[in-house]
């Protein structure tokens, strides 16, 4: 009996530890222009796609080769993962320059990989760009006070910005290495230029887009507003004070936009999709329509309590996409919010929800919605008139202002709305009807606005200071 027993607690024994198994990644080839003194990373579904996270910083090992072993998991386990120098934009790429698919390893079929690199996304990828010629980045160090750094910020003009004096919806995306240029994607770019151009070829008005790069290491911090106790984060609130205070208000003073909160966006996956709603949410004042394709709601429970605290201020539209190949919990969690968001105020109707049977939490499932999303979510823009948008400067004077703005205006024509919009977008007063030229500024704060006239498909817009 006891030999018995004994038997049984060896064979028992020898299942379990069968059943863990650890692997080891050494890289026996690297490009020859590989930066001495750079560290190499290995960023997978397993370190929350961190592409630089000290934890998993690979080390020289005896035979001067990098490499790293990972701690040990259940036999059977797969994982997905590439390697980088740090950040996205020194992700590992193909020998000319292409993106590659992530590479797979299963626990337990053997406890070593040998692994080659061809080449790095800053080096042999930046000659093969794929950004359409509309496409252009208007900073590679555009300051961030909220959060003292510095970020590249990319600009898709619309197909006509440069011969038409309109000015157009502003779509807010996050990631933006990935939205316009494969050559700086980490894994697949979303192709938001070519579809755009697609459209407006069709005859469909399409507008600005301002692409923001993530931040690499600090990448999950800006994305989420609440820390997880596995991942961190917590930058969340900050960033989005750097899109509403400082990004925007330079982008509506550089380009012909149309700021008011009815044509402006926010956009973005994974927990860009997170960060979109809580922001869409936290300035309803500012954005009216918001992109949330693989939201990660699971990242904090304090999701739910901000979204019901924070209630409806203003009507606004949520386009929510995930692909059943994605977390078990996505689909379930994805409803769940719209459920939420109906219970405080918003339409059935304002709310659409779509799932791609086999679609997986990546670029493919995110670039095939894309134009669904968009022409859903500012449909009334896409198929108005073309000309609709088309906008008169007017002079302001004096300027600075301290109690009458005087308009250089014909005084027989009579506006039917008059807006003054201050440089977040966000209407400070208004006037339902202008006879004359003249309006008491007196009681609105000393800075920058934008002061806008309409009659019927006439719009005049002009800018003064009031002191």
């Amino acid at each position: 009996m006891k030999r018995s027993i004994k038997l049984i607690l060896i064979l028992l024994f020898s299942t379990c530890f069968s059943a863990i198994a650890q692997v080891t990644f050494t890289i026996q080839e690297l490009p020859s222009y590989t930066p001495s003194q750079d560290s190499i990373y290995i960023a997978g579904n397993f370190t929350g796609w961190e592409p630089g996270s000290q934890a998993f910083m690979l080390h020289k090992n005896l035979s001067g080769k990098w490499a790293i072993t990972l701690a040990a998991q259940s036999s059977g386990t797969v994982i997905k993962y590439k390697f980088t120098r740090g950040s996205w934009e020194t992700v590992e790429k193909g020998a000319g320059g292409e993106e590659i698919s992530d590479r797979v390893y299963t626990f337990g079929s053997t406890d070593s990989v040998d692994v080659s690199i061809a080449n790095w996304a800053d080096a042999g990828g930046g000659s093969n760009s794929t950004a359409a010629a509309n496409v252009k980045i208007i900073s590679s160090d555009f300051f961030m006070p909220q959060l003292n750094r510095t970020r590249r910020i990319w600009v898709y003009y619309p197909p006509d910005y440069e011969t038409s004096a309109k000015r157009y919806p502003v779509l807010y995306m996050h990631d933006g290495q990935n939205l316009f240029d494969a050559a700086t994607s980490f894994s697949g770019e979303w192709e938001v230029d070519e579809t755009l151009n697609t459209l407006a070829a069709q005859g469909k008005q399409v507008p600005l887009v301002v692409g923001i790069d993530n931040g690499g290491g600090n990448r999950i911090g800006e994305y989420t507003p609440w820390q997880n106790p596995q991942y961190g984060g917590g930058d969340g609130e900050k960033y989005m004070q750097f899109i509403v205070e400082t990004l925007k208000p330079y982008i509506d003073a550089n380009f012909r936009t149309l700021s008011d909160r009815e044509n402006t966006g926010i956009m973005g996956s994974s927990l860009g999709g997170l960060i979109s709603h809580f922001g869409s949410l936290k300035y309803q004042d500012i954005f009216s329509k918001a992109g949330l394709f693989s939201p990660s709601y699971w990242y904090s429970d304090s999701i739910w309590q901000y979204t019901h605290d924070t209630g409806k201020h203003g009507s606004m539209r949520f386009y929510q996409l995930c692909g059943t190949n994605e977390s078990s919990a996505m689909e379930s969690e994805m409803q769940q919010m719209s459920d939420s968001l109906i219970r405080i105020g918003f339409a059935q109707g304002d709310i659409f929800n779509k799932i791609v049977i086999g679609g997986g939490h990546n670029e493919k499932l995110w670039r095939e919605a894309f134009s669904e999303a968009y022409l859903w979510l500012f449909n009334g823009y896409v198929y108005s008139v073309k000309d609709a948008g088309k906008v008169n400067a007017i002079d302001c004077f004096p300027n600075p202002v301290d109690d009458v703005l005087t308009l250089n205006l014909n005084q027989s024509t009579v506006y039917d709305s008059v807006f003054i919009i201050d440089m977040k977008g966000q209407q400070v007063k208004n006037f339902s009807k202008l006879f004359g030229n003249k309006l008491d500024v007196h009681d609105i704060k000393p800075g920058t606005y934008l002061v806008k006239l309409v009659k019927g498909e006439t719009v005049m817009e002009g800018k003064f200071v009031k002191r």
